[in-house]
């Protein structure tokens, strides 16, 4: 389900009534907790946390026009979605958040290779995701982001 809003605060009038406090305190979380440098936005039909060309003037390989993409957030059909670009990039990363998880939360973790899916919003572990946040910087993302994908063009 991609919002074809433009910016941050259209997006955010879009949200359902009964999921908005949620998605709204999971966007502050994320803001008080990311590192300097990345920028919210839109993209893909959601709101994002790229580096932005002024930091990462190559962008992202699949379309150099576009800052590269590092989180985002989205209200799907049925779920709200973090989408964490270092947990599917970095395996280290990855498993310590799936072994967090179950101290933060009751629910079942359900995720794909980088999206995290909440199905109840009332379970989101906002403490977890702070910490998440705070664990790559704008630095280790390129650094790692650029290990990856040249690894993959070889």
């Amino acid at each position: 389900m991609q919002s074809s809003a433009k910016n941050v605060k259209d997006y955010l009038k879009e949200l359902p009534e009964d999921r908005a406090p949620y998605f709204i305190k999971l966007r502050d979380t994320i803001l008080k907790n990311i590192p300097k440098g990345f920028e919210e936005g839109m993209g893909y039909g959601m709101m994002g946390y790229s580096v932005p060309h002024s930091i990462f003037p190559d962008g992202y390989h699949c379309d150099p026009k576009l800052p590269l993409p590092f989180a985002g957030i989205a209200s799907q059909k049925n779920f709200i979605a973090l989408y964490h670009m270092g947990i599917y990039a970095d395996p280290k990363l990855l498993q310590w958040f799936v072994d967090e998880y179950p101290k933060h939360s009751k629910a079942k973790l359900d995720m794909g290779k980088s999206c995290i899916r909440f199905k109840k919003a009332d379970q989101i572990p906002y403490d977890l995701i702070a910490e998440l946040m705070q664990k790559m910087t704008v630095k280790d993302w390129i650094k790692l982001y650029q290990e990856n994908y040249h690894k993959s063009k070889k």
